[in-house]
């Protein structure tokens, strides 16, 4: 029997981008942006403008006379919060924060589910971040993948030896586009999984909103498949019944706990009222978690 190393699958910091998770306390960051709370209601009314500027926290600014490197969450609560304040943007969209073994992949191919990247300093920092942009009036949008995960061995792919988060039926169970493993939103501990992820975000890190990424790709059996690729709903549909149950059930479990949160879909479907409070943004995403 070959034995298989996992990460801890709810674990609040990783190594990233090497493979293991850190057992830690949780950071106890004093948050200091309570004016903007008790207003949030207001900021994110439907009735208010919004203009949002969207970055990659990797890409977004480098420091080349230090080899290039990434910015820290310090410079970055810094630097992006007075170019954002200074353009007159209302809120910020980050690409996901959330830890993922291949930058390449910009966050949209993640294993950390409740961590934030190490690339830019620890979880307190991301959190520290987050407090010094709403202190400066500007709101937060995390993208947010619940669509499908990566294929990494320490990952969640075959995590007990069997399929547990993906589908054990290979015509459910591969992204043909990504080279991914879609969740089985059918199981309902794999939907709490994922809805206690963007808890966590909204709740643990104050986030203002999550934009859910590649929704047409959840509400499609048949997305990106030829005939015979993929497996009917029990009617004969294309429809992804259990995706679309959870995404209900997203938005109805999260928003009575938090007040003006706001949640998104990319409007890269035909289907009518996916859209959750706002349409944060029209895009979608394409191969390796690029626009398209």
């Amino acid at each position: 029997m070959t034995a298989r190393r996992k990460a801890i699958k709810f674990a609040f910091d990783r190594e990233g981008p090497r493979t293991a998770s850190v057992v830690r306390v949780p950071d106890r960051h004093v948050w200091q942006d309570e004016a903007w709370m008790r207003e949030r209601g207001r900021h994110n009314a439907l009735d208010r403008p919004v203009a949002i500027y969207e970055g990659h926290l990797g890409s977004w600014r480098r420091v080349p006379e230090e080899g290039h490197r990434f910015l820290t969450y310090a410079e970055l609560a810094e630097q992006l919060g007075e170019y954002v304040e200074h353009m007159g943007f209302t809120h910020v969209e980050l690409l996901p924060v959330m830890e993922h073994p291949f930058y390449g992949s910009w966050g949209y191919q993640r294993l950390g589910h409740f961590a934030p990247t190490r690339r830019y300093g620890e979880p307190g920092e991301f959190m520290a971040t987050v407090d010094a942009l709403h202190r400066r009036g500007i709101g937060v949008i995390l993208d947010w993948v619940p669509a499908h995960f990566p294929k990494d061995p320490h990952g969640l792919a075959y995590f007990d030896g069997t399929h547990l988060y993906e589908h054990e039926n290979l015509r459910q169970r591969e992204h043909p586009d990504w080279g991914t493993r879609i969740f089985n939103f059918g199981r309902r501990e794999v939907a709490n999984f994922l809805i206690a992820s963007a808890l966590h975000w909204l709740e643990g890190y104050n986030a203002d909103g999550l934009r859910v990424d590649a929704v047409a790709s959840m509400l499609y059996l048949d997305y990106s498949r030829q005939p015979g690729e993929w497996v009917p709903n029990q009617f004969g549909g294309n429809e992804n019944l259990a995706a679309i149950a959870f995404l209900k059930r997203l938005n109805t479990g999260a928003s009575p706990r938090c007040t003006r949160r706001t949640s998104s879909r990319p409007g890269s479907s035909g289907w009518t009222a996916t859209t959750g409070n706002r349409a944060w943004s029209p895009s979608s995403a394409g191969p390796g978690g690029r626009r398209t």
